[in-house]
């Protein structure tokens, strides 16, 4: 094997993998540029010394392995999260890597290629439908849009949650109707929020507040799900 042929085949793995990763490092994900430009060039690596490693044997054999092997990587990603579990399509996209990653140690450009602008083409154009089926109402239920959330913090750090909160909803389907403070006893105060959604979204919700139960200063949350003619007085 050429050296010239070695080093496109692995710089071909780090391109394809960097392209996948720069979509996952934008959309701030766990496993970003440099993990998938990492697992596909270690597979590409994998596919050129199965190949040219051992004086002509079986590439299968090596190749094969990639497959389980990543998937342990991709168990690392995996997270419960509240109520959801993610991370299930952080590891779809890592196991694509690899794929892309071993198609350009083979030396197939072309189907490499197409397998990148497949990959990115799913995680980007697919999200939008994704959330557009996730939101699509039960026509067999009245499926509630609008919901109460409530936090419980100290008084000193009131404007601190009411910040977060705000932040929190901004980068979700969530619209924040209206939020208010009410004391509440030993020193403590209740942040209460009004939010509305297109549809009914329990597990978006669950998992936009998550970041806010943790915070030290908040000391319970809660959330409940309003009907459409029912009013939450503030």
């Amino acid at each position: 094997m050429a050296l010239l042929d070695m080093l496109l085949r692995i710089a071909a793995g780090v391109g394809f993998g960097t392209l996948i990763g720069l979509e996952r490092q934008y959309r701030a994900r766990m496993a970003g540029l440099r993990t998938n430009a990492l697992v596909s060039v270690g597979s590409a690596l994998f596919v050129v010394l199965s190949a040219y490693g051992f004086g002509g044997g079986d590439p299968t054999r090596v190749a094969a392995q990639i497959v389980s092997g990543i998937g342990f990587l991709g168990g690392g990603v995996i997270l419960r999260d509240g109520l959801t579990v993610r991370g299930l399509n952080t590891a779809a996209t890592l196991w694509c890597s690899a794929a892309v990653g071993a198609l350009a140690g083979s030396g197939m450009y072309v189907p490499a290629a197409i397998g990148t602008a497949v990959v990115i083409g799913v995680n980007t154009a697919l999200r939008s439908v994704g959330h557009a089926v996730d939101k699509a109402p039960d026509t067999g239920k009245e499926a509630p849009s609008r919901y109460e959330f409530v936090a419980v913090t100290r008084d000193e750090n009131e404007a601190h949650v009411r910040v977060m909160l705000v932040q929190a909803l901004s980068r979700t389907v969530f619209h924040l109707q209206s939020i208010s403070s009410t004391n509440a006893e030993k020193g403590r105060v209740e942040v209460r929020a009004t939010l509305a959604a297109d549809g009914r979204d329990d597990r978006a919700l669950e998992s936009a507040i998550s970041q806010l139960s943790m915070e030290p200063s908040v000391t319970a949350v809660r959330w409940d799900v309003l009907s459409d003619h029912e009013e939450v007085d503030l």
